[in-house]
C-alpha cells in the first residue's frame, strides 16, 4: 500500500495540517512532500500532482483524492479501525455537522488570523468579526467536551479534532482568550504527535518573503 500526501507549506497551510493528522492517527505508513506555496513553480508543482491545482492531494495506489474532508473521508474507509468518525450513529452525525460547519465557515477568523505554528501575534486579526467566529468555535468545543468527557471533541480523536486542530494554533498564534476547558482542549491539540511532528518541520522552512 502507496500512500502519498503532498502538503502547503507546514508552516501555514491549515487545510493541509487536517488530513496530515487524520492520516498519522491511521498509524499507516505514508510520505509527505511538501510543495512550497507562492513559489514562481508553485502551480506548475501542484498541476502535476493534482490536476485541480490545489493541495492537499492524497495519492492511493493510482488513486487522486483532493480537498481536506474528502481525503479524511477516504481515510476512514480505508482504516476503519481507526475510528476516525465515532461509532454511535448521532454521534457521527453531529461530528460530520462540525466538521462541515468548520470546513465552509467562519471566514473572518480565517482572513484576520491566518494560520502560522512559528509565529507569536497576540492581539493581531482581534476584530469583532474573528472574535465572534472565535466565541461560536468554542461554544462547539464546550458543549462536545461537555458531553464526551474529553480531552477531544467526541472522547477519542476524529476527523472533526482535525479539522479543528488549525484554529487551535491560530489560538496560540494571536493570543485569543480561552477558559480552561478550551485552553485543555488547545493543549491536547497541541501534545499530538502528529501535531508535534509538523510544528517541528513547520519551524525549518523559510517563512514568506513579507
Amino acid at each position: 500500500m502507496t500512500l502519498t500526501l503532498y502538503v502547503g507549506n507546514k508552516r501555514y497551510s491549515s487545510w493541509s495540517l487536517r488530513p496530515y493528522l487524520a492520516l498519522v492517527h491511521t498509524g499507516l505508513a505514508f510520505e509527505c512532500p511538501v510543495i512550497r506555496l507562492r513559489q514562481p513553480e508553485t502551480s506548475a508543482e501542484i498541476t502535476k500532482v493534482n490536476p485541480a491545482g490545489r493541495v492537499p492531494v492524497l495519492h492511493h495506489e493510482g488513486e487522486v483524492i483532493w480537498e481536506s474532508l474528502a481525503i479524511c473521508e477516504y481515510l476512514h474507509e480505508l482504516a476503519p479501525e481507526a475510528q476516525l468518525w465515532p461509532v454511535d450513529r448521532a454521534q457521527r452525525a453531529r461530528a460530520r455537522a462540525i466538521s462541515a460547519e468548520m470546513h465552509a465557515g467562519f471566514a473572518a477568523l480565517r482572513q484576520n488570523m491566518p494560520m502560522d505554528v512559528c509565529a507569536a501575534l497576540p492581539g493581531q486579526g482581534h476584530v469583532p468579526e474573528a472574535l465572534a467566529d472565535a466565541r461560536r468555535i468554542q461554544a462547539v468545543w464546550r458543549e462536545q467536551l461537555a458531553a464526551s468527557g474529553g480531552p477531544f471533541l467526541f472522547g477519542r480523536f476524529t476527523i472533526a479534532d482535525a479539522m479543528f486542530a488549525p484554529v487551535t494554533t491560530r489560538f496560540t498564534t494571536y493570543g485569543v482568550p480561552v477558559d480552561a476547558t478550551c485552553g485543555a482542549y488547545v493543549a491536547a491539540i497541541a501534545a499530538l504527535p502528529g501535531m508535534q511532528a509538523w510544528c517541528r518541520d513547520a519551524a525549518i522552512e523559510p517563512p514568506f518573503a513579507s
